[in-house]
């Protein structure tokens, strides 16, 4: 699943070339991709806005659209529109400027902009969604019902981390995983942070002491900002947007690694599921809690 390092590196790669220029059209080839919204209801509220910003919240790609130009008083309505998308499991946005390049398997909406330019929406699996949003107050309160502190914003910080997690006898994995308390962090970058941080991923986060909070913001914040250095990690299906792969699965110090060597002690990275989720952790450089439950299963070791 494309997690916020994926969604930014997107988002970097298409802006210089959509920001200032117009959606001519928007045609929805598969309509559970706005349902319940009807395809040709989306499609008109979009036609002939300009682009005025793409910008991301969490793991959602934001298409800023402003008023159309020339539009006549009292017909569309002055407020911008959002069209917020949400990639989910093994959606793409590609960018393509040849006719023969609209042939794309997986095909699922088609952005086509006055510059010339294209933008392919693939999905294999078609969880992809997008919603139109009418006005500010309308996109901050769709995210505001679902989304968290932004991890890369001055407002995460060791103290924020701290009140969010008071009390809290969830897993810490399954408390970086919840997108209402922090945005964008998917397993992957969950993963990588507690390996940084020295946290066991099954440490009730209401127990950890100011020092580990501390560290585990910083951990956070280096493993996406590494993320998005690499250009997003190619698992399966991410793709930038000219087809490139990322390059941070070259990089992982734990997730996949199971039966491989701990690149600081040397143990064995193992494999467990923690919240529903396969989780990879080094039990030498990250002590297990003393008292876990039944809340994991050792998973066989195998990336």
């Amino acid at each position: 699943m494309p997690e916020l390092p994926e969604v930014e590196t997107i988002r970097r790669a298409l802006a210089p070339r959509v920001e200032g220029s117009g959606l001519e059209r928007l045609e929805i080839l598969d309509p559970r991709f706005c349902a319940p919204a009807p395809p040709a209801e989306l499609e008109a509220a979009v036609a002939g806005r300009p682009v005025e910003r793409l910008t991301r919240r969490g793991k959602y790609l934001v298409w800023e659209l402003g008023p159309p130009a020339g539009q006549a008083a009292g017909t569309v309505g002055p407020e911008p529109v959002y069209l917020v998308l949400h990639l989910r499991m093994t959606g793409n946005l590609l960018l393509a400027v040849r006719a023969d390049a609209l042939e794309t398997p997986h095909l699922r909406v088609r952005f086509e902009l006055h510059s010339g330019d294209r933008v392919l929406l693939t999905d294999p699996r078609r969880f992809g969604t997008g919603v139109l949003l009418r006005g500010p107050e309308a996109r901050d309160a769709y995210f505001a019902a679902r989304l968290g502190v932004e991890p890369l914003h001055p407002d995460f910080t060791a103290d924020a981390l701290r009140a969010l997690a008071a009390g809290r006898r969830t897993p810490v994995k399954a408390f970086l995983l919840s997108q209402e308390r922090i945005a964008g962090v998917g397993n992957i970058y969950a993963d990588e942070a507690l390996f940084r941080a020295g946290i066991h991923p099954l440490r009730p986060v209401g127990t950890l002491r100011r020092s580990q909070l501390a560290a585990l913001r910083d951990a956070v914040v280096e493993s996406l900002e590494a993320g998005i250095d690499a250009r997003g990690a190619t698992i399966d299906d991410f793709r930038q947007p000219d087809g490139a792969r990322g390059s941070f699965q070259d990089r992982f110090l734990v997730h996949r690694r199971a039966g491989e060597p701990c690149p600081d002690c040397g143990r064995e990275i193992v494999k467990l599921r923690v919240a529903q989720r396969g989780t990879y952790v080094c039990e030498g450089c990250q002590p297990r809690p003393r008292r876990h439950g039944r809340t994991a299963t050792r998973a066989p070791a195998r990336a």
